[in-house]
């Protein structure tokens, strides 16, 4: 049986693009409203619902478990493709989680 939760979570991003794979110091911890059973694997799914700054943020997630996940807003591009210093103002990210 599959189980399912939703939520919300503001973030901004005043840190630069992270860009290197399992660092998470500036990632920010979502945890679950009630955890999923032990030893289930959990999909996240996050979607931006604001349009607050004028570039689009990318959404990073990482160490989705039965308990929560990491997020951040990594922006990348910027006009001409040129890369992004990082910052990005304060968007809601809608999320749901679900059992597979």
């Amino acid at each position: 049986m599959s189980m399912i939760q939703t939520g919300k979570v503001d973030l901004s991003s005043t840190n630069p693009v992270e860009t290197v794979g399992g660092r998470t110091t500036t990632f920010t911890r979502v945890t679950f409203p009630t955890p999923f059973p032990a030893g289930s694997e959990v999909v996240v799914l996050p979607l931006t619902q604001t349009f607050n700054g004028p570039q689009t943020p990318g959404i990073r997630i990482h160490d989705v478990n039965p308990q929560g996940f990491l997020i951040r807003l990594n922006e990348v591009l910027v006009n001409n493709a040129v890369k992004s210093d990082g910052t990005h103002t304060t968007e809601t990210i809608g999320w749901l989680a679900t059992t597979v």
